[in-house]
This record gives structure tokens, C-alpha cells and sequence, in this order.
């Protein structure tokens, strides 16, 4: 495998789209990241189950008796160390990689992790998503079409369980809620949840509305999630630290507190700038905004979300299907 094509591939996606999915976008390109810098942490969740963290989205690794379910791979540059760290847990294979969605800090390492022979598994829109190239709404930034080798090999489109001796992994999609590929996985036996970027601990999520992202299916996930789990749930989201359902809670309620306060100035006829202006979550972002350019870009992403036109937030194979 041309590993430098992969990380230059992988470099360019971190730079030019939405892969840093929770990283606000700059006035001005980030500099490059220098992946040989990267340490990946190992965190125990129990169960043979544990939390990787590395340079993009969280990673959830776990053993079963002949093989290993990850859910995300970061990026390409990663893969050796990311396989490093895996084996150090366990000798068994990686046997299945979920993407959580299509966003490159969670996909980029898709390509190396298929030519190990594992199967890459996502909601059918991550697929289409990955195939096509997206553009960041907020920025106008394009990602270019990954490789067919990149692609995800087994979709689904609701619902898929993944079997392994003495572990099993729910799949679940929810729909337009970070973007309109989302993919939850629930390790019940383990009473492990990973979520992907439709949850992110200590800080306001990136809702990709022009990728089929919507507040109202934000909140929709946290009620799912808040249904699933209970107090002894180890939660792992798509950004932060490990989490359990009483800080999902609270996050829930900054999304229905947001969700409520730009229906009425989307109501009220406010445009973009004037919901800026308004500063609706000023009272939130000391929690949840690191920057002043986050609770700027969540005021914008949550305006989109309520104020545009319903098609323009169609799932992507719907409007394929009706241009077509």
C-alpha cells in the first residue's frame, strides 16, 4: 500500500472539509498536523472494552473471543500506531471498523484498515457521502471523493447488529442529526455506548446541515442514548473525555435550550447575522464554546438547521434520486 498517498489523502481532508468535525473552522487554514507527533491513549472501559484517543474522533476497540469490533480509525497516518495500540489490548485481528459517520478524523484510516482485510462497516449515506465529496457549509471548503478503496464495504440503512464469539455490537442509525449518516453502536453486554459526533463531551457539537445535519435529530440521539443507558454506562463520545449519562444529560439540555432560543428569532424572521448579533447561548458558551469563533459557528450551525428550506436537508440519496 502507498502509505504516503494515504496520508497526504488523509492530510488534505483534515484541512480542506469538515474532518476536524469538532475543530471550528479557521478564518485561515490550521497548519499541517504532524501525525508523527500523535500519541495514541488507551483508556479501560471494562469488558475487554476500551476508549483510543489519538488526533481526531475517539476510538472504541472491543475484544471479542476470535476478533476485535473498532468503531472509527482517525486518520490514514495513524493506522501503524493505532494498530500498535491495539494489539498491546489484545492479539486478536481487527475483524470489523464502523464508521460513525463519513467526517475524515473518523474515516481516513478506512483504506488501510481494508487492505488488513477488515471489513469497513457504515450507514448507507456514509458510502454515498464518501463516493461523491462534500462541501463545508460553513466554509465553502471541498472534500474531494475518497478512493474506492476507502468505501465502506458493508452498509446498512436502519438497523445491523455485528456478531462476534461473545460480543455483539448494535448499530443504529439516527437520522439527520451530525450529518445524514450517523451511526451509534451499543455494546450491551459491555454497557458501553459510542456515539460518534452526535454527542461531544464539554464542548458544542458541529452540526454539518449542509451534509443533513439537524439540531432537532442532535436532541433526537441524546433521548435514544438516554434510553439506552443507565447510571453505570460508560459513554464514549465523538470528542472529549469518556462520559456517563448524567453529563449526557446536561448536554442534552444545552441542545433543547439552543434548539428553543433559534426557533424564535428564526420565527421572529432574524436573519444569519442577526441571530450573530443576538447572541443567543451567550449564557452557554462559558461551558461549552472554547473560543469565541465556537459559539459564533454553533450559532450558525443551529440557525441553518432550523431556517433552511426543508429540502435542502433531504437525506443526500433522496435528492440524488430527484435530480436524477
Amino acid at each position: 500500500m502507498d502509505r504516503v498517498r494515504i496520508a497526504v489523502a488523509a492530510t488534505m481532508m483534515a484541512l480542506s472539509g469538515p474532518s476536524f468535525a469538532q475543530a471550528p473552522p479557521a478564518a485561515s487554514p490550521p497548519p499541517p498536523v504532524d501525525f508523527s507527533k500523535v500519541e495514541i491513549k488507551t483508556t479501560g472501559l471494562g469488558n475487554d472494552v476500551y476508549m483510543l484517543e489519538g488526533q481526531g474522533g475517539n476510538i472504541t476497540v472491543a475484544v471479542a473471543k476470535d476478533g476485535i469490533i473498532m468503531v472509527d480509525g482517525q486518520f490514514a497516518p495513524l493506522h501503524d500506531k493505532i494498530k500498535t495500540a491495539v494489539a498491546a489490548i489484545s492479539n486478536q485481528p481487527v475483524k470489523y471498523l464502523v464508521n460513525t459517520h463519513f467526517h475524515g478524523d473518523h474515516t481516513g484510516g478506512n483504506e488501510a484498515f481494508a487492505s488488513d482485510g477488515v471489513t469497513i462497516v457504515a450507514q448507507d449515506n456514509v458510502k454515498s457521502r464518501l463516493a461523491a465529496g462534500t462541501v463545508n457549509g460553513l466554509t465553502g471548503a471541498k472534500t474531494p471523493a475518497a478512493p474506492q478503496a476507502a468505501l465502506p464495504s458493508d452498509t446498512y440503512t436502519n438497523f445491523s447488529k455485528i456478531r462476534l464469539q461473545g460480543r455483539v455490537a448494535d448499530l443504529k442509525h439516527v437520522a439527520n442529526a451530525h450529518t445524514d449518516g450517523d451511526t451509534y453502536v451499543w455494546f450491551k453486554t459491555a454497557n458501553v455506548l459510542s456515539t460518534g459526533d452526535t454527542f461531544t463531551n464539554g464542548r458544542y457539537p458541529n452540526i454539518d446541515f449542509a451534509n443533513g445535519g439537524n439540531i432537532k435529530g442532535m436532541i433526537a440521539a441524546s433521548d435514544a442514548y438516554l434510553k439506552l443507558t443507565n447510571a453505570r454506562s460508560r459513554i464514549v463520545p465523538g470528542h472529549g473525555p469518556i462520559a456517563d449519562r448524567a453529563t449526557l444529560v446536561e448536554y442534552r439540555t444545552m441542545l433543547v435550550t439552543a434548539r428553543d432560543r433559534m426557533e424564535k428569532l428564526v420565527k421572529e424572521g432574524k436573519s444569519e447575522d442577526d441571530a450573530v448579533a443576538a447572541k443567543p447561548f451567550a449564557d452557554l458558551d462559558a461551558k461549552w464554546a472554547p473560543s469565541e469563533l465556537a459559539a459564533k459557528n454553533f450559532i450558525r450551525v443551529v440557525y441553518h438547521s432550523l431556517a433552511d428550506k426543508p429540502d435542502t436537508r433531504r437525506p443526500f440519496l433522496k435528492r440524488i434520486l430527484r435530480r436524477n
